[in-house]
């Protein structure tokens, strides 16, 4: 039995789920995504709250039944509330603005870093040493965090670089004389 799988998924104020065949899109306060389910399991809405139940008891379904849950998840907190990444630079002469729809990096090469902002996300830059990304698909948040962060790793020495917020970077000792 899956313990995740067997939770049904409570629908907040606001949203609602609209289920077909395999396909569940749900609206919200902040947009309309949409997932398709395999074959594997069944989707229905009971009581405001959608729930996932397994077709049969083969390993595939049992994994896909804890799979499909989170995604229904995902979706009914990205329509409600959306999904945050925070990045955090650190570095003498590292910073980031933005600038229209492109975020200007900073980043110690000889030459500004232009990261053009995706459809369906938003970045902001309150300060010059962080960056908010923000969107309704937790996927693609976190994709586009992942890819600005891939500029400038912190190094393991001085801790210079792009890093999440609150993320610890092991730092090594430098060399002996």
């Amino acid at each position: 039995m899956s313990r995740i799988g067997k939770k049904p998924v409570a629908l907040p104020q606001g949203v609602t789920a609209d289920i077909k065949g395999q396909t569940i899109e749900v609206k919200g306060p902040k947009g309309t995504r949409s997932f398709t389910a395999t074959d594997d399991v069944t989707l229905s809405l009971e009581d405001g709250a959608v729930k996932v139940t397994p077709r049969g008891l083969s390993k595939r379904a049992r994994q896909q039944w804890g799979m499909t849950r989170s995604m229904v998840e995902n979706l009914t907190v990205g329509v409600s509330t959306g999904f945050k990444k925070e990045l955090e630079i650190q570095g003498v002469g590292y910073r980031a603005s933005m600038q229209g729809k492109t975020l200007k990096l900073a980043l110690g090469y000889s030459h500004d870093v232009n990261f053009e902002t995706p459809d369906g996300v938003t970045i902001t830059s309150p300060k010059q040493t962080e960056i908010v990304i923000e969107g309704i698909d937790q996927q693609l948040v976190g994709q586009v965090a992942a890819n600005i962060r891939e500029w400038r790793q912190p190094e393991p020495y001085k801790g210079k670089g792009i890093r999440y917020k609150g993320e610890v970077v092991f730092r090594k000792e430098g060399k002996k004389k």
